[in-house]
């Protein structure tokens, strides 16, 4: 297949009120007029992350993200694999991310010389070139105080004066001679479960997705394997450049030599529906009677099998019939707010004691003459439970580390945490 000329023209940034903040260009200039078909279809949408990722132009391709409340949207003039050009606008965030702290308007617009730094060693001649942070921190040192001073004063820059010694290796996301006297590995185990339950309680359609995320401190080039319990149950697994995708293929295990610091090793997918017991359940009556101009809405909630763990951060979302026009109700936890508008009811609960129960009880206003609603309205819940894996994350993963054997190898195993803590001899 041969590769068009060029993958990326320009990049725009457009902020929450539609203007346009940033703008980068490879080689050719293109006008920010382009950008009016993006505005068009943004007013079209019913949300911000409604807007189409691929928008199609007379003479131009619009690809955009949304991240951070901030569109990264990259100007195409021929056909290239969409989600190529994603991945390497979320890498871009990513990067922002991770030398500024946070990827908001005002750290970029306060950093702005690293940034047009960043984007010309990320891309080159409109495609990616260094997109790893450790080859990109060793280009561009990240910003800080003393170093904005000196550079004010100096009139030197953030670019480093040596070439990456990872870039020509054959591990280029691992920078060369990496020295730690503590040596130790930590590897979190984060899931999230979309599930929908019936009035009954019993699970209709369940689905987990899960990442592991990765800090590795290690001496030298260590070369790790990881195994899973079943991975049969994984689906639609995405890995992190460094593991070796045929000895996955192969044996299923993940065999790496890992970048050095903070990392996604792989995100994956499980279709879990006779698998998972629903940590939480719901009771709730809501009625409305034919004729009135009342309805009654009661809500109770607990946990349920969450292992001793307790529900954080919970939030309960509900889109009421287009004619209940008010509410009036008494939560025992926590606060509610409806909008007569969209006709959204929303309480957030916060966390869950087990000893009391938080609950949500009162009326509703209905228009007179209202027809009463054909079926009760659906109940979204969002909650966290902290340390905990709905795929049993204690049984889920296998460590070995195949590099050096060290003096003391601890390795914890927790509900959505993974530990390693190593121990190197004296050299």
């Amino acid at each position: 297949m041969q590769l068009p000329a060029k993958m990326i023209h320009s990049l725009f940034l457009v902020n929450s009120s539609g203007d346009i903040f940033l703008e980068k260009h490879w080689k050719s200039v293109v006008s920010r007029s382009v950008c009016d078909y993006f505005f068009e279809a943004q007013e079209r949408a019913s949300e911000p992350e409604n807007v189409p990722p691929v928008i199609p132009t007379p003479h131009h391709y619009l690809i955009s993200v949304l991240r951070h409340r901030i569109y990264f949207v990259a100007v195409i003039q021929s056909e290239v694999p969409p989600l190529f050009v994603i991945e390497f606008l979320h890498r871009v965030v990513d990067t922002f991310q991770d030398y500024f702290g946070v990827c908001t308007e005002a750290a970029i617009k306060d950093n702005v010389v690293v940034v047009y730094e960043l984007l010309e060693e990320m891309l080159d001649n409109g495609f990616p070139l260094a997109t790893e942070s450790n080859i990109l921190k060793e280009l561009i040192k990240p910003p800080t105080i003393l170093r904005t001073v000196v550079n004010t004063i100096t009139g030197s820059t953030n670019v480093g004066e040596q070439l990456p010694t990872g870039q020509l290796s054959v591990v280029p996301w691992r920078r060369t001679g990496v020295k730690y006297t503590n040596n130790e590995a930590y590897f979190d185990v984060v899931e999230e479960i979309d599930a929908i339950i019936d009035k009954s309680g019993s699970t209709i359609t369940a689905e987990i997705q899960g990442v592991i995320d990765a800090c590795v401190k290690l001496t030298g080039m260590p070369d790790l394997t990881l195994s899973f319990m079943n991975p049969r149950l994984l689906d639609d697994v995405s890995f992190h450049p460094c593991v070796r995708f045929k000895r996955w293929e192969a044996e299923r295990i993940l065999s790496f030599i890992p970048p050095d610091g903070n990392f996604r090793l792989l995100s994956y997918h499980v279709s879990c529906q006779n698998l998972v017991a629903i940590p939480v359940y719901v009771k709730h009556n809501i009625t409305f009677r034919e004729g009135s101009s009342q309805g009654r809405f009661e809500l109770t909630l607990g946990p349920k099998q969450t292992m001793g763990k307790g529900l954080e951060a919970v939030l309960i979302s509900s889109q009421l019939p287009r004619g209940v026009l008010n509410t009036n109700l008494n939560p025992s936890q926590g606060t509610y707010n409806f909008d007569p508008v969209t006709k959204l009811l929303s309480w957030d609960v916060g966390k869950i004691n087990p000893q009391k129960l938080p609950s949500l009880k009162g009326s509703m206003s209905l228009q007179a003459g209202a027809s009463k609603p054909d079926e009760n309205p659906t109940i979204n819940i969002q909650f966290k439970i902290q340390q905990s894996a709905l795929s049993d994350g204690d049984k889920i993963l296998y460590l070995y580390l195949l590099y050096r054997i060290p003096t003391e190898v601890c390795i914890c195993f927790q509900k959505g945490c993974v530990l390693l803590f190593l121990q190197w001899p004296n050299q």
